[in-house]
């Protein structure tokens, strides 16, 4: 297959896991309606994806998740009480979830990994490039790396992943990159990936993040990938594949991000990303701030 240069307009959103790390707050809630400071998690990816030029985003869902779909439709009740008291701007931001992007869904059925959760979105997506975002990396919109994938997609096609420099000891916890310099600072060509490989194993501190390009071609080696660690099917095997022959569909690049990345993936990184976000808010940062060097001198 031809690698595919084609406009990217489509993301797919992987939203079927069961959020574990965070039970009990997740035996009746998705992970992803977890408020970060004012607004579902969800709802920072799918900002995310618009302002990168992406209004049409297919969320992977699983049982449990309907949520998902109430929060990004229409209340009409709650949004007639706001607008007879007159409170236009909770209002107003009501109504940005709904307005946001046209947002489809689709069911993962068996939770058989994100390789898995990728491959279903296959009827949707078509024979067009598209962007995955996952749900626990929550990039700072003054940082846009999305739109930086896809500029670096369209120059030279194929498949382009989100990579971070990561301390060596931490680099068991990510998908690790075999990677060689191009002309561009923050580009790689990608020659390999390792899953989760121990410090002593990894080739590189190079991990890849949750933000993926991908060439249409990933889905054919998808349904060819056989399950891997804890028979998932892994998105990360696919693009092994994928580097190692860029017949298939492309080369495979990685954009090396230096910007804010906020982590809500477990319970401690979670907290952070919200403390983070409330100390930059204009609305609450001054008092927040204020607040916690206080609790920090007093309490710590």
């Amino acid at each position: 297959m031809t690698t595919s240069r084609t406009r990217i307009t489509k993301a797919v959103i992987p939203a079927a896991g069961l959020g574990t790390r965070f039970l009990p707050a997740t035996k009746a809630t998705p992970k992803e309606m977890l408020p970060v400071v004012d607004k579902p998690a969800i709802q920072y990816v799918v900002e995310e994806a618009v302002a990168a030029g992406l209004p049409d985003v297919l969320m992977v869902t699983g049982r449990n998740k309907r949520p998902l779909e109430d929060h990004f439709d229409r209340n009409y009740e709650l949004e007639e009480v706001l607008r007879s008291k007159g409170d236009e701007a909770k209002l107003t931001r009501v109504q940005e979830s709904t307005d946001l992007a046209t947002i489809h869904y689709v069911r993962q059925g068996d939770p058989k990994g994100l390789g898995h959760a990728i491959l279903c979105a296959a009827p949707h997506v078509g024979d067009q490039p598209f962007a995955v975002l996952l749900g626990d990396d929550l990039i700072d919109p003054r940082d846009p790396l999305l739109e930086r994938m896809i500029e670096v997609q369209a120059t030279h096609g194929g498949s382009v992943v989100a990579l971070l420099e990561v301390d060596p000891s931490s680099i068991h916890l990510y998908g690790c990159a075999v990677a060689k310099p191009t002309g561009d600072d923050d580009v790689v060509r990608v020659s390999d990936l390792v899953e989760k490989p121990s410090r002593e194993e990894a080739p590189s501190n190079l991990a890849v993040i949750g933000r993926y390009v991908l060439d249409p071609a990933v889905f054919e080696v998808l349904r060819k990938t056989e399950p891997g660690r804890g028979g998932e099917i892994q998105i990360t095997d696919a693009l092994q594949t994928l580097a190692a022959d860029p017949s298939i569909g492309g080369p495979v690049h990685g954009v090396v991000f230096k910007g804010r990345r906020y982590d809500t993936g477990d319970r401690g990184d979670y907290l952070r990303a919200i403390v983070r976000l409330a100390c930059e808010r204009e609305d609450l940062g001054p008092e927040f701030r204020s607040w916690l060097r206080d609790f920090a001198t007093k309490e710590l």
